[in-house]
């Protein structure tokens, strides 16, 4: 891929908007947060998810639960960026506007920051905050890395914004040397591949009003089916399946029984380590430590107590008949669906 000359264009200046205002400018395109929801490798969110935030029908953002860790990132933002400022000693500015690609014009950027380089070049600065074991993400077998969601969302911006480098900066303790920098540049065949899928989720889908079909991990997708279909109905009709997932529940079964021998060689297994637990507890008696060597290597065994809140089902059902009020405004009720299938036996021929 080649990338042509050309500069940024401006789409509208973010400073002053409301949230539902930026919100629904967003709507209008694909932001660098999309990149990875389009790419299939979010942890958060389909792809089917996201073309329903695009044409207003729902907002995934809305159910992530992960409200204050988002307030944090913002309130830290400038913060961050400064601390980046002083490890890296690059001058760094805002430019709040959102812009989008002269080219493909459904790609949009909104960057946290702009870097000046000591030769003169513009780089892209993200700003990101995490957990102390949030950071763990930051490395992969030792090796420093970055997140893929973020990896595609730099990539995005890049691309819109004609720039070479982007730099991270992940803020995950409460001190200046508690952040992450990590420097991207650009991959021309990475963004060849991103451009296209964007254009397909944009042209194909967005615009057609054509649901992307599911193809990313389950867990994700039955969140998201569960996110827009709604509650159960045990009054439904049952539902015909096409020849093509008859194919699947098939292959369910075969799996299902697969796991079925895998899980009584698993409880055989637990039932002998449970075995030999029972015997070592036995020495241990109300001692949490022991310890003891065989063929040159040395063990040290703890059986430490832990203790938690619990509320039993007794007590539960006393509490809703004696505090109804109490009840209501403390305990929540969560639907949870399991998926079984059971192969039905042919009948005879007479």
């Amino acid at each position: 891929m080649v990338v042509p000359s050309y500069n940024p264009r401006s789409l509208v200046d973010t400073k002053g908007l409301t949230e539902k205002e930026w919100l629904e400018w967003r709507r209008k395109g694909i932001g660098g947060s999309d990149a990875s929801i389009i790419l299939g490798i979010s942890p958060f969110a389909t792809a089917r998810d996201l073309y329903y935030d695009k044409l207003h029908i729902a907002s995934y953002k809305d159910d992530t639960g992960n409200w204050v860790a988002l307030q944090i990132g913002h309130l830290l933002e400038d913060l961050v960026a400064e601390i980046f400022h002083k490890k890296t000693g690059y001058p760094i500015y805002q430019d709040k506007r959102m812009f989008y690609h002269p080219l493909y014009p459904y790609m949009l950027a909104n960057v946290d920051y702009f870097v000046t380089l000591p030769n003169g070049e513009t780089a892209i600065l993200e700003i990101k905050t995490t957990s102390y074991n949030g950071k763990d993400a930051w490395w992969i077998n030792g090796e420093e890395t970055v997140p893929v969601n973020y990896e595609a969302q730099g990539r995005h911006y890049m691309a819109v914004m004609n720039l070479n480098h982007v730099f991270y900066c992940c803020l995950y303790g409460n001190n200046e040397d508690t952040v992450i920098i990590r420097h991207v540049e650009r991959d021309t065949a990475y963004e060849e591949e991103l451009i296209a899928l964007e254009g397909i989720f944009w042209n194909e889908h967005v615009l057609k009003r054509v649901p992307p079909p599911y193809t990313e991990d389950g867990s994700l997708v039955i969140q998201s089916v569960k996110r827009h279909s709604g509650m159960a109905d045990p009054t439904a009709p049952a539902v015909e399946l096409s020849l093509p997932l008859a194919s699947c529940v098939v292959r369910f079964t075969e799996l299902q029984a697969q796991k079925k021998q895998a899980d009584a060689q698993s409880k055989k297994i637990e039932g002998e380590m449970k075995r030999l637990q029972g015997r070592i507890v036995e020495a241990m008696g109300k001692s949490c430590t022991a310890v003891c060597s065989t063929g040159g290597s040395s063990y040290t065994i703890t059986y430490n107590p832990y203790r938690k809140p619990n509320i039993s089902k007794d007590n539960l059902i006393r509490l809703q008949a004696q505090h109804p009020d109490i009840y209501q405004d403390y305990v929540t009720v969560l639907e949870k669906r399991r998926l079984y299938v059971k192969k039905s036996q042919k009948e005879n021929a007479a």
